[in-house]
């Protein structure tokens, strides 16, 4: 079995510490295989900020594939936002800022869609685009297909519609037609799993709440997500399970799961 946590929009300055702390209880307990950070994992990119986050994703002992959000740029330091926007990302992370895990069951592509020129706005270029779509196609047939960007590809709500991913019609139609099944992000805090339409074949956006931050939204409690895939989950299919953290204990507590079937299941391959 392959077990995926998706932490998203820590803001590591702003995080609330019984929260952390009840998050790597989960990590501890449900042993994920692999740890996706869908960005925004500082407050202001600051070095401080960057080092609790390595620190934090340390203790959980697992490997991690991480990607910047617009938050990991820095704001009022302008010579180093556009002389060099991701120094600090680098320093805590590595250089890779479109880093990839692939292993038999996961195929998880990175995808940088922040701009050191945009405040919130998030793009991709039709050469990320291109690049994303061909190493899709070189995916094994067991391989759960993933492309992680930090704003998000479709969104439920109407006031959410100026979030959206620049160019995102043309990156979800390239991106499903090369095998895509799971498009991930953050960015509005806002947990949901939306099946998108229109397109080659079946693909869903999967978007994680604020992990640990107390910049919530209102009504929306800090919440993962756990991603399960391979031998223990019913055939064929793909569970997406939304944690949410409550507020006594605290300790994250399994709130709903989403069932989706990836297209080669449903074509018995």
């Amino acid at each position: 079995m392959t077990v995926l946590l998706q932490i998203s929009d820590p803001h590591f300055g702003t995080e609330r510490q019984p929260v952390v702390e009840a998050l790597t209880r989960l990590s501890h307990d449900q042993q994920p295989d692999l740890l996706v950070v869908s960005g925004d994992i500082t407050q202001r990119a600051r070095r401080r900020q960057f080092r609790t986050a390595r620190i934090f994703l340390e203790r959980l002992g697992k490997p991690w594939l991480a990607i910047p959000g617009n938050h990991d740029i820095p704001l009022f330091d302008l010579r180093a936002r556009v002389m060099h926007p991701y120094a600090r990302h680098r320093e805590a992370f590595g250089p890779d800022l479109e880093p990839e895990h692939d292993s038999p069951e996961l195929l998880v592509l990175g995808v940088n869609s922040t701009r050191w020129y945009r405040h919130q706005d998030g793009e991709v270029s039709p050469a990320q685009i291109e690049r994303v779509g061909r190493r899709l196609q070189c995916a094994g047939v067991g391989q759960l297909r993933i492309v992680v960007a930090h704003q998000p590809v479709a969104v439920p709500q109407s006031k959410d519609v100026h979030n959206l991913l620049r160019r995102h019609a043309l990156a979800v139609h390239e991106w499903a037609a090369a095998g895509c099944d799971l498009v991930m992000g953050g960015h509005i805090h806002l947990p949901y799993v939306v099946a998108l339409s229109g397109l080659a074949r079946p693909m869903w956006a999967v978007q994680a709440g604020t992990a640990v931050s107390w910049r919530v939204r209102d009504g929306v409690p800090n919440s993962v997500n756990l991603l399960r895939w391979g031998r223990d989950a019913p055939a064929g299919l793909c569970l997406i399970e939304r944690w949410d953290c409550n507020a006594r204990g605290p300790a994250f507590i399994r709130e709903s799961v989403v069932e989706v079937k990836p297209h080669r299941a449903a074509l018995g391959h």
